[in-house]
């Protein structure tokens, strides 16, 4: 009984120790890791999970797994770094982009090398948006899996400056008010004071930030409010 306890507190421990080795290596090897990843960085992920599972169960010589963990995580450093500063070693690591289709003519070959058939090519248009392939000028497979298209000039969605328009530059949403607290740091880092909320609330029909889950500034003199309780907002929408 005495070594089964032994050895659960063993595997608990080794387990949390894997998690924090996980952690730690994620954080160097950067947010990639968790994206979009190529080839490289998906094998690498796959066998530093492994190396993982089995540091979580081994009691006897942990030390040999961890290991291949630390190594595995600064090679995939070491790689990311090179890919920085080399583009033969980024081209070798990522791949290149492939152009599969170009003013009117799919390319068969580099479909093959991009190891996609008609069906998937089709599939990546679609969920793309793209279901006519004639409103199409290039389509390019990317290093990451995706595919990235290029609408010919009259069928591209048009924008302001086609239309001879000059609107006003859009802000990143700053969040003033999140679960009914004021957010004291992001009002003052926005030039703004906490009076100023909360008379934008009250003329939203707001007493407090408690009455609101969340509430936005944009830059202008109101803010993009939503209720603690939904309800509210319906009886709002009512005539």
């Amino acid at each position: 009984m005495t070594q089964i306890l032994q050895d659960t507190g063993m595997t608990v421990l080794t387990t949390l120790l894997s998690l924090l080795a996980l952690f730690l290596l994620t954080k160097l090897m950067g947010a990639k890791q968790v994206s979009q990843m190529t080839m490289f960085d998906y094998v690498v992920g796959i066998t530093i999970g492994s190396a993982a599972a089995e540091l979580a169960t081994e009691l006897e010589e942990p030390h040999k797994p961890l290991t291949a963990i630390i190594v595995y995580g600064l090679a995939a450093a070491l790689i990311s770094v090179l890919c920085c500063k080399s583009l033969k070693v980024r081209a070798l690591v990522s791949g290149r982009p492939i152009v599969l289709l170009e003013d009117g003519v799919i390319y068969r070959e580099n479909l093959k090398k991009a190891k996609l058939d008609l069906n998937e090519f089709l599939t990546y248009c679609r969920i793309g948006g793209w279901f006519d392939l004639s409103q199409l000028q290039t389509a390019v497979f990317e290093h990451n899996g995706t595919v990235s298209f290029l609408p010919k000039e009259s069928d591209r969605p048009a924008t302001p400056a086609d239309l001879n328009k000059n609107p006003s530059q859009s802000q990143v949403q700053t969040p003033f008010v999140m679960d009914g607290k004021l957010l004291h740091g992001n009002v003052r880092q926005s030039g703004k004071e906490d009076a100023w909320v909360h008379r934008a609330l009250l003329r939203q029909g707001y007493r407090d930030e408690g009455e609101v889950f969340l509430a936005l500034w944009g830059g202008g003199e109101d803010l993009t409010v939503f209720p603690m309780d939904p309800k509210r907002k319906v009886d709002e929408a009512r005539p």
